[in-house]
């Protein structure tokens, strides 16, 4: 029972840090598009999105923190609470959106000029 115990917060601990990550790129990609480029898009405006994004990125820090503190003091022996689940999976979904439909609709808007010249990319 032990070992299942074990292989269980090894397993959330991973998947909580791909959470983080996740949402921490989101909110990376979101600080450096310009907010035009929201509006262009038709899509939240920025500072929405940045104060999801900063939430996402809050509790999935702390639902990583809650596992790898866990697996690593613990030692896999006990699994205390849930490691904020439901804020979790919030923080999966927000961040899944925003990677998955804005990023994509405000890729080319604004931000630097790239190596398109003053009349365009001929």
């Amino acid at each position: 029972m032990q070992f299942i115990n074990l292989v269980f917060n090894l397993l959330f601990s991973v998947l909580s840090l791909i959470v983080l990550g996740m949402s921490g790129y989101a909110l990376v990609h979101a600080l450096r598009v310009p907010a035009d480029a929201f509006v262009s898009a038709g899509k939240l405006q920025k500072n929405i999105w940045l104060i999801i994004l900063i939430l996402a990125t809050l509790f999935s820090a702390a639902g990583a923190y809650s596992y790898v503190i866990n697996f690593l003091v613990i030692g896999g022996r006990a699994f205390l609470g849930i490691g904020l689940g439901l804020f979790s999976i919030a923080a999966v979904i927000a961040a899944a959106i925003y990677i998955v439909d804005v990023k994509p609709a405000v890729k080319g808007m604004g931000g630097r000029g790239g190596n398109s010249g003053p009349y365009g990319p001929w």
